[in-house]
């Protein structure tokens, strides 16, 4: 029993060296986290605004599974918010109102890339790609809330990025991604049910809330370099 297990390690230690200079080594594994900007839009800010970007930050897991398609789960955290200071319209200047969360983001998505960036004949250090999936998140902030609502809301992330590979086993990524949600009250404003309330804390009800990331992140990459089974075990 001895004997068969030493004989297996031996076999893994000798493929070693061939396997990685035959460039047969598996990068299905990666690690990172990177640093950027949630933004928003909404009820203060119909369009997006790079005035309203506050900092975030992500750290992620990536598994390849093929040489243009990757899974990848992030969580995601940093602040939100908005301001009537730059009003968008007469009610915007009366409601004069204002919000900042703390969002908490936990996405799971995939990835497709548009160049083989990983063939190792081809040597292409960048490739563009798309990303779309789910999430979940929840916030804080909103202390005194203007209806009855969950903290804790789903969303849909999507959007586009670039990575350059720095060496065999760090890149870089540029990106950004929306996040639609199902939601109107990321601002804690909305219409309200009553129409016949009538006041200046009025949202638009045909719109949901979104929020967005933009950032650049670094990652690491394991190499799983495969042991091969005894070709000569009957």
């Amino acid at each position: 029993m001895g004997d068969k297990i030493l004989s297996k390690v031996l076999i893994c230690i000798s493929l070693v060296i061939p396997a990685v200079s035959g460039a047969q080594i598996s990068m299905k594994s990666e690690f990172g986290g990177g640093i950027g900007a949630y933004n928003y839009t909404g009820d203060l800010a119909r369009n997006y605004n790079f005035l309203n970007s506050k900092l975030a930050g992500t750290v992620f897991y990536r598994n390849n599974l093929s040489r243009v398609i990757s899974w990848r789960t992030a969580v995601t955290l940093g602040h939100v918010g908005a301001s009537d200071s730059r009003p968008i319209d007469p009610f915007a200047v009366k409601r004069a109102t204002s919000f900042n969360i703390f969002l908490t983001e936990l996405s799971s998505v995939f990835e497709y890339h548009f160049l083989d960036w990983r063939n190792e004949k081809r040597r292409i250090r960048f490739t563009p790609y798309l990303f779309a999936g789910g999430a979940l998140f929840g916030f804080t902030g909103n202390n005194v809330k203007t209806a009855a609502y969950s903290n804790v809301q789903i969303s849909i992330p999507f959007g586009v990025g670039v990575k350059y590979v720095l060496n065999p086993r760090y890149y870089i990524s540029l990106e950004f991604g929306e996040r639609k949600t199902f939601f109107d009250y990321l601002d804690n404003i909305s219409a309200p049910r009553d129409r016949t309330v009538k006041n200046y804390q009025y949202g638009n009800p045909n719109d949901y809330d979104n929020y967005f990331f933009t950032g650049v992140t670094i990652t690491y990459t394991l190499y799983d370099i495969p042991c091969p089974s005894n070709p000569y075990r009957k």
